[in-house]
């Protein structure tokens, strides 16, 4: 039997040494929840079991077996990657305003930014636009660093050694001008004029940049390989980044822009290098959901990854009527790691899971 060489977490010696930021992350937590409180948001707990996890092609869940009482069938789902299907459905339900702490699962390697199971704050709100989105997003943030003690604060968001203050502002950038910026290439002109990626041209783009890439590589991972090679640790430095327009290639759930097709109505926030939030306003054409997920569901298979089914229960709330609305996606523990200074994400979980 091989013996376990790592501390235990709840050892009072090991604890000892995060109990800071953890009631950090408390006085965070009630403070986040009081701001969507004060501002009509009400809060909801929906299942974390659910028939489909998410199809986004890199994602992987974790599995389980309901089985019925009186039937004795058994049903697989699993561990939700993130509430977003479920928290739609009470949009399309008839509730204008929601949020939800909760927690999601993701079954991907550890580091010092990624946990197996962590929190994420989601909210929603009906006739909201990609403005509303950013300012609520950036109320939030500021509701969190207003409630860290100074002793772990210095007002700005913190991570590697870098600093991004919110008190200086917001910066709101392009995708197509954060490439540009960062990585001198203009990734606008690799789409096709139907807004569909051109995977040829991008991958001769990143080659010709100094990045490796095929033709027979789809755009996507041409567009992330120059994105983590040259853009993302360049984003949020001094002050937050709002990275928003997004390619029509990489919309995810989001509706494209009325006025410009080959742009998406998505947002990520970045401070630091690191991802903080994404959010979009909201697909409601449930036909162009569905070709999406078929998209994503074949995207998959090339991958060779995990195949999950499309919630059809979704697509029917879809159908039903979905108002217009934006969402956001954050995550709680990432933003109490920028808010306290801390290093790793294991410094801000009351127990993370067990290593083995």
């Amino acid at each position: 039997m091989t013996q376990k060489t790592t501390v235990p977490s709840w050892r009072p010696d090991v604890f000892a040494r995060r109990r800071a930021f953890l009631d950090a992350r408390a006085a965070i937590l009630k403070a986040v929840r009081g701001w969507f409180d004060a501002n009509g948001f009400v809060e909801v707990d929906t299942p974390a079991l659910q028939l489909s996890p998410g199809l986004e092609p890199h994602l992987r869940a974790f599995a389980t077996e309901l089985v019925e009482p009186f039937e004795g069938k058994a049903r697989r789902l699993y561990l939700h990657t993130s509430p977003e299907y479920a928290m739609k459905k009470l949009l399309a339900a008839g509730v204008p305003r929601l949020f939800q702490i909760a927690h999601a699962w993701r079954n991907e390697a550890r580091s010092r930014v990624h946990h197996p199971e962590f929190t994420m704050i989601e909210w929603y709100a009906v006739d909201s636009h990609l403005d509303d989105l950013v300012a609520q997003c950036a109320h939030v943030v500021r509701a969190a660093l207003a409630a860290v003690p100074l002793s772990l604060s210095d007002g700005a968001l913190r991570w590697d050694g870098r600093r991004a203050k919110p008190a200086d502002g917001f910066e709101r950038l392009s995708v197509a001008d954060a490439f540009m910026r960062y990585a001198q290439v203009d990734v606008m002109a690799t789409l096709n004029d139907d807004g569909t990626g051109n995977a040829g041209k991008l991958a001769a783009v990143a080659r010709a940049a100094g990045i490796p890439a095929d033709d027979a590589d789809p755009w996507d991972d041409s567009f992330f390989r120059i994105f983590v090679d040259r853009v993302e640790s360049n984003l949020g430095m001094e002050r937050p980044t709002f990275l928003e327009r997004w390619p029509a290639p990489l919309a995810a759930l989001a509706r494209l822009d009325p006025a410009d097709p080959h742009i998406a109505e998505r947002v990520e926030l970045y401070a630091t290098g690191l991802e903080l939030a994404n959010g979009f306003v909201e697909l409601t054409d449930a036909a162009e959901q569905r070709r999406r997920f078929a998209d994503d569901v074949a995207a998959k298979a090339r991958l060779g990854a995990p195949a999950y089914p499309v919630d059809e229960d979704f697509l029917a709330a879809l159908e039903h009527g979905l108002p217009p609305a934006a969402g956001m996606a954050m995550g709680f523990d990432r933003l109490v790691m920028a808010a306290t200074g801390a290093t790793t994400i294991d410094d801000v979980l009351w127990l993370p899971v067990d290593p083995g």
